[in-house]
């Protein structure tokens, strides 16, 4: 997966850290700039429910290779804007 940016939908998973072993929708704000080890990133974001309700703001550490684009049946992968 490429760097995600504002605005796109993931499914966070244990592949992206061992936090998530019950994987989360997470609708990202921004990626933030801090130093972090190589391939790791933080985000800034929404937990979502099954139903695309952001139920949680958060900041996660991820690895990117770990990251995979969601999709909740019936909810666009981006914002509508």
């Amino acid at each position: 997966m490429t760097a995600p940016r504002a605005g796109d939908l993931l499914y966070v998973t244990r592949s992206a850290s061992v936090q998530f072993i019950n994987p989360i929708f997470f609708r990202v704000i921004r990626v933030l700039g801090w130093r972090t080890y190589d391939g790791w990133l933080w985000l800034e974001g929404y937990q979502l429910n099954i139903k695309g309700d952001a139920v949680a703001r958060r900041a996660i550490f991820v690895q990117r290779a770990g990251l995979r684009s969601g999709e909740i049946t019936g909810l666009p992968a981006k914002p509508i804007r």
